[in-house]
């Protein structure tokens, strides 16, 4: 079982009478043989050290008169070792906590320290707790980024009454139900995608948003940045002189994620149409602007050579004004292609933009190209749009009923595709 996820973090075991030997049955013979007596290991140590001096066992391990090293623990106070949370920081935020968003950030993966976190914290917000699954990364990108405590429970930012906002950006499988916990704590959320991984979970995540929203007017923000890209924002712009139905061409070079990833997973990751594909029928859903009334979905088909077909689909959306688009979602082609174009057909005139770098119109009365040195896929801004929302007490930057509908018609399309 050793490095197989499936065994390893899913918690399947192996029949015994087809493996005899996997790491569970392994500690568990060692232990009872220790147990028993059966296996003699007092002879085995030949060094002890307490915990402060564990550097000079681990200079040891290079000495081959070493044999077995006991590191001995202290005792501690129990109220000690089950305190989940430390701090890290003792200065004073400039203004009013509650004149300001004070965030507890849920989750410090690559996404989140690489990017959400130093948006949040280049914005007017006050990072307050920082939790992680284990300790060490709460504690180091919590100094990083000024939090002033980091944890390892949730529990110390829904029970922290400073705490009004909640960005959450754990693996997909725990978002609703932090979603919930958060709203039922009458905090604001920032939610990475997806929202959620099954319609149930859509459907818990509405009653609480409208309960609580009754009574503390709380925004719900799930993070489609791309709507605030400077592409898009100039895309938006464009159109909305134009009210004739559009026709949209969403070509995503997805890129191939292995099929044992935990984003493949649907119960953990949800498949990639609802872990990003989401992004996309958002985005088309905000270029067109009015309400999704049909899709169709349809993937690659059965063929020996193809392990995954789920990431290979084309999705057709229909809109109530009359306009339509397909996303070409694939992951089987080449990284020398862009990732994302998309072209907009309206009016005898074409809007194509070219993975977040340059955008040209053709036939486009007043514009023909808008260029960029650097990509710009609209993080930033977007934290800002919802930090600035909460300051100021506006909606949140994307209506909550489009939030809904493109978390739930994603959810509806990967469905589709096994039914």
């Amino acid at each position: 079982g050793r490095y197989d996820s499936f065994y390893e973090e899913g918690g399947n075991d192996y029949p015994i009478g087809f493996v005899r030997w996997t790491e569970q049955r392994n500690f568990e013979a060692v232990l009872d043989m220790m147990d028993s007596g059966t296996l003699e290991v007092l002879s085995l140590i030949t060094h002890r050290f307490d915990i402060e001096d564990s550097l000079k066992a681990y200079a040891l391990l290079d000495d081959p008169s070493t044999l077995g090293i006991l590191i001995n623990y202290p005792i501690q106070d129990i109220s000690k070792l089950q305190n989940s949370k430390i701090k890290l920081s003792t200065k004073a935020p400039s203004m009013p906590v509650k004149l300001l968003p004070c965030i507890g950030f849920i989750g410090a993966g690559n996404y989140s320290s690489r990017v959400l976190i130093p948006a949040f914290k280049s914005s007017e917000a006050i990072l307050d707790t920082l939790v992680t699954s284990g300790g060490v990364s709460g504690v180091h990108y919590g100094k990083k980024n000024s939090f002033l405590t980091a944890s390892t429970s949730i529990d110390d930012i829904l029970k922290n009454e400073d705490i009004n906002t909640v960005a959450i950006v754990t693996r997909h499988d725990a978002h609703a139900a932090q979603v919930v916990s958060s709203l039922n704590a009458g905090k604001h959320v920032f939610v990475e995608k997806p929202l959620a991984l099954t319609l149930n979970e859509i459907e818990q995540i509405d009653k609480a948003y409208q309960k609580n929203n009754k009574s503390t007017n709380v925004k719900l923000m799930v993070g489609f940045n791309r709507r605030f890209a400077p592409h898009i924002i100039k895309m938006k712009e464009l159109l909305a002189n134009h009210k004739a139905p559009k026709s949209i061409l969403m070509t995503v070079n997805a890129g191939s994620i292995p099929a044992e990833h935990w984003v493949q997973d649907a119960k953990v990751g949800g498949g990639r149409i609802i872990g990003e594909g989401c992004h996309f029928i958002d985005l088309m859903t905000h270029l067109v602007g009015h309400k999704i009334i049909d899709f169709t979905a349809t993937m690659m088909g059965n063929a020996p050579s193809i392990e995954l077909r789920q990431d290979k689909v084309s999705i057709t959306l229909s809109f109530s004004d009359g306009s339509f688009g397909t996303i070409l979602y694939l992951a089987n082609g080449g990284s020398l292609f862009p990732k994302e174009r998309i072209e907009v057909f309206c009016d005898d005139a074409v809007l194509q933009m070219n993975n977040y770098l340059v955008l040209t119109g053709y036939g486009w009365k007043g514009f023909r190209k808008m260029k960029l040195l650097k990509q710009d896929k609209g993080q930033k801004t977007c934290v800002n749009s919802f930090v600035n929302s909460i300051i100021n007490g506006r909606d949140a930057p994307i209506p909550y009923k489009e939030t809904i509908e493109s978390s739930r018609v994603s959810i509806e399309v990967a469905n589709s595709l096994f039914s």
